[in-house]
């Protein structure tokens, strides 16, 4: 599943986030929003934000459960 993960240096909810991911079988792409003004603007205050398969999912935090019910689904 195509999923990016929002994130910015030093977020140790990021670290968190990708951990989760990463766990669930899931491989984010990383991206950087302190590297796009636009996505700064964006997810200034909520970051770690996941989107999946195009669709925000997730936003400051994973709830591993709600990530499993969500791949339950998808499949």
């Amino acid at each position: 599943m195509k999923t990016i993960l929002y994130t910015r240096t030093g977020c140790h909810l990021c670290d968190l986030a990708e951990q989760t991911l990463l766990e669930h079988g899931l491989q984010p792409r990383l991206v950087d929003i302190d590297q796009d003004e636009t996505l700064q603007k964006q997810f200034d205050t909520c970051v770690p934000v996941v989107e999946i398969e195009g669709k925000v999912r997730f936003r400051g935090a994973v709830d591993p459960l709600l990530l499993k019910r969500l791949l339950k689904t998808a499949k």
